[in-house]
């Protein structure tokens, strides 16, 4: 499952969607992030938490409340919940546990855990609010727009940031949520790119990278296909269909970007028509 593995970060891969999960070892905290998928997959990250632990306190922090992102909740009993204050209030719980349910229901999944919708500690309500451990300041940023309980984690001074469901390089924007959300999302991307020395990236489903180029690339590609969704003569699918491997596996979810990006863009000039 290892996908990257230097000093104190090691992010997981699922076989599933290329997810991941970051285990990031502090000198006071272990920070993890959204275990997943399958029930071996989550036992192996837990008995690599458990061997790195001692008497350290377990943070865990969930990117957004997709069921998938939330599977391993119930895995890590004693740990502290960081979550955004829209995933700690979301009125579909019980529905994202449903899907949970229904998937290992499905694949004849058995877990030595249930699962169980986070309960969270640290709630997250603003932009750069920040805890504090020991040496390390770790801060979010509300980024709703692939759901509306998003969040980005910046880990310093290790220069970590954690995406969740953007950003990616094997996925182009997945828009659940809002699309006027996610461009104003990305342009906080952009501004915490300006403000953080990010020196590792790492994205809820693909590859971590080192690479600033990289970083830039991803960010800048998102931006131009949000831009070109509400162009009618932009060829987004021949773009889409030469970038990423898995496309035809996504295709539906590029048709509902389009149809939801230009209900609200059609919904905007109606509001600014009527002042």
């Amino acid at each position: 499952m290892i996908q990257y593995n230097k000093e104190n970060i090691r992010i997981f891969q699922s076989s599933l969607y290329l997810t991941t999960s970051a285990v990031i070892e502090l000198d006071e905290a272990i920070i993890l992030t959204d275990p997943n998928w399958l029930p071996h997959e989550v036992e192996e990250i837990k008995g690599y938490v458990n061997q790195i632990r001692k008497d350290k306190q377990l943070y865990i922090i969930y990117t957004h409340s997709d069921f998938d992102h939330v599977i391993g909740s119930g895995a890590f009993p004693d740990a502290r919940v960081v979550a955004s204050r829209k995933l700690s209030e979301n009125v579909h719980k019980e529905d994202i546990m449903k899907k949970v349910k229904l998937f290992d229901q499905k694949y004849y999944l058995e877990r030595n855990y249930e699962p169980k919708y986070p309960t969270v500690d640290y709630i997250v309500s603003e932009d750069g609010q920040q805890l504090l451990i020991g040496s390390s300041t770790i801060t979010f940023y509300l980024a709703p727009g692939h759901t509306d309980d998003g969040l980005f984690t910046v880990i310093e001074p290790l220069g970590v940031f954690l995406t969740g469901d953007y950003l990616s390089d094997v996925e182009f924007p997945f828009i659940y949520s809002g699309y006027f959300d996610y461009v104003q999302t990305m342009e906080k991307a952009k501004n915490i790119f300006s403000k953080h020395a990010i020196s590792v990236h790492v994205p809820g489903h693909g590859h971590t990278t080192e690479s600033v180029v990289e970083m830039q690339n991803r960010l800048t590609f998102s931006r131009e296909y949000l831009d070109q969704l509400l162009d009618e003569q932009a060829n987004l699918e021949e773009i889409l269909t030469e970038k990423y491997r898995f496309f035809e596996g996504m295709k539906d979810i590029h048709q509902n970007n389009k149809e939801l990006a230009r209900k609200e863009q059609s919904r905007k000039i109606a509001l600014e028509a009527n002042g």
